[in-house]
């Protein structure tokens, strides 16, 4: 029997070039499929969010540039710009239609693994 869940995962880049957000979502991607055990045909859909300081490429672009979710809905939205907030963010929901084995796996990156240190701690126990 097949069961619905989420992955959630973050990453960010140095600045706002196409190749950086690219390289960025190539190893978001990367690592939440290898640490989770998933592949393509398990993802039922991405939701991205990107920071409003990230305005040359659209991180669902640079998923399928990457070569991820190819028959797969991809959405993109602008981050809400939160006084204090994490710069040049991309986020990411993946959500995942299979029957799980294991507890999901959350996938913080770079600058993002201030996002949840809560549950970075929790990852090193």
């Amino acid at each position: 029997m097949e069961s619905i869940y989420c992955i959630r995962g973050a990453t960010t880049t140095e600045s706002d070039f196409p190749s950086e957000v690219d390289d960025a979502v190539r190893e978001l991607m990367d690592t939440i499929y290898r640490e989770n055990g998933i592949t393509d045909e398990d993802v039922a859909a991405v939701i991205f969010s990107q920071t409003h300081d990230i305005r040359t490429r659209n991180a669902a672009a640079a998923c399928r540039k990457a070569g991820f979710c190819s028959k797969t809905p991809l959405f993109c939205v602008q981050e809400a710009d939160i006084s204090g907030g994490l710069r040049l963010a991309i986020r990411a929901l993946v959500i995942i239609n299979h029957q799980r084995s294991a507890e999901p796996r959350m996938v913080y990156l770079r600058n993002a693994v201030s996002l949840r240190p809560d549950y970075m701690e929790k990852e090193e126990v």
